[in-house]
């Protein structure tokens, strides 16, 4: 019994990825080529709703597209060693820690210039003296 296929559109709402990224996806080269009907439309297969799903979880996450290639590879070698997943999640998590660190610094000089600014009817402002210092 054949597996039915999905047009993009289809593939895009059981994937939960729009068909523009599905496009994107294709031209990197994150997902393969799909098949065409003789029309040309693209066909996905239930395996590449699966791939896609994959890919918007990671993205979800937070990961590059650099490391889902990397992920998408390791899922699909069934004999690749845990380790390499796991390497690529710490450096990832090591990656997270810093923005957060950028964030957080970032919202304290926020913080510090919004308690400076009076915010009433003086022209007067740190908020904005503070983005046009050097």
């Amino acid at each position: 019994m054949d597996i039915p296929s999905r047009n993009i559109g289809s593939a895009a709402q059981a994937s939960g990825v729009s068909a523009k990224m599905i496009r994107h996806y294709e031209a990197i080269g994150l997902i393969a080529k799909p098949a065409r009907t003789f029309s040309g439309y693209r066909t996905y297969s239930e395996r590449d709703i699966h791939t896609l799903r994959f890919i918007k979880q990671a993205r979800n996450l937070g990961f590059s597209m650099k490391q889902i290639s990397v992920l998408l590879s390791l899922w699909q070698n069934r004999t690749r060693p845990s380790r390499e997943v796991k390497n690529v999640a710490l450096q990832h998590i090591q990656e997270l820690d810093e923005k957060i660190r950028e964030m957080q610094a970032m919202k304290a000089t926020l913080e510090r210039l919004a308690r400076h600014c009076h915010g009433d009817e003086r022209p007067d402002c740190p908020i904005l003296d503070g983005l046009a210092a050097p």
